[in-house]
This record gives structure tokens, sequence and C-alpha cells, in this order.
């Protein structure tokens, strides 16, 4: 069996901030060649985007991937609208989940899997005020504990 490496690219550090993920999973993204150039040089960023269902299909919206230095003509709108490479069957699926339970589509990141590149979807929940700031009392605290250990150690 073969193991594709993985390399990531970018990571959507708001939607662990501002989400509660409840499922996730993988997608293509159509790309033009520039895009995929520019990617690599990592010319991305996740950080507003969000996917809609239009019509059956799945579409990434926001995301921006910067024009490629060398692209001259062939660079296209850094924010357009790219489709999502999904079974039709996981589309109407998450479809239903995102009208009946009030769940988002957010990207979590994206990374080459081979020489192709993908988007891990992330089924969301928003946070309220509230659990931000519990979120970050416990990491404030996690990050005492683990400095008086380190200080008792010594």
């Amino acid at each position: 069996m073969d193991k594709v490496s993985t390399k990531t690219i970018a990571e959507n550090r708001k939607a662990w901030h501002d989400y509660f993920i409840v499922e996730s999973l993988e997608a293509g993204i159509e790309l033009v060649g520039t895009e995929v150039k520019s990617i690599r040089q990592g010319g991305i960023n996740l950080k507003d985007s969000w996917c809609s269902i239009d019509d059956g299909e799945m579409f990434v919206k926001g995301m921006h991937i910067s024009p490629y230095e060398q692209g001259n003509l062939f660079n296209r709108d850094p924010y357009r609208v790219r489709k999502l490479l999904i079974h039709k069957k996981e589309i109407l699926r998450l479809f239903g989940k995102v009208k009946q339970e009030g769940l988002t589509l957010i990207p979590i990141s994206l990374y080459f899997k081979g020489s192709r590149v993908k988007l891990q979807l992330g089924l969301c929940k928003g946070k309220k005020l509230h659990d931000k700031r519990d979120d970050m009392a416990e990491r404030d605290s996690k990050r005492e504990i683990d400095r008086a250990l380190k200080e008792r150690n010594q």
C-alpha cells in the first residue's frame, strides 16, 4: 500500500476560536495553474472564508489566493468563488445538517496530499462569548500549571 505524504499549507486558527467543530471532512478544490503555484509559495489566507451549497454544488467563498507574480494575464481574481469536489450524496447530507441544525461549513486547513490540493472542512457550531472566555481561561490555567511544574522540576 502506498503512503501519500501530506503537507499543510495554511490553517484557519480563527475557526478553532470562533466555532465548535462537530465534524470534519476532506474535499478537493478546483483551481487553475497560477493559483496552485501561488499556494506553493504560501500566498493563501483562509481567515474569513466559508462554504455554501448552491444548486447541489459546494463552493468556498472568501478564500484569498494571492496573484502569482509571474502569472500576468493568467491570474484570476484572488477572491473568486471556487468549486469544491465532493460526492453528491455527501453534499446532500451536509445540506440537511446545515439547514436543520443551524451548523456552518468552514474551511479549517488547506494541504497538499501528494500533488493534489485538499481542503479540510469543518461542520461547525458558533461559540457564544462566554464559551470563548471559558476556552481562554482554560488555556491560561493550563499554561500556568505547566510553568509551575517546569519550575518545580528544575
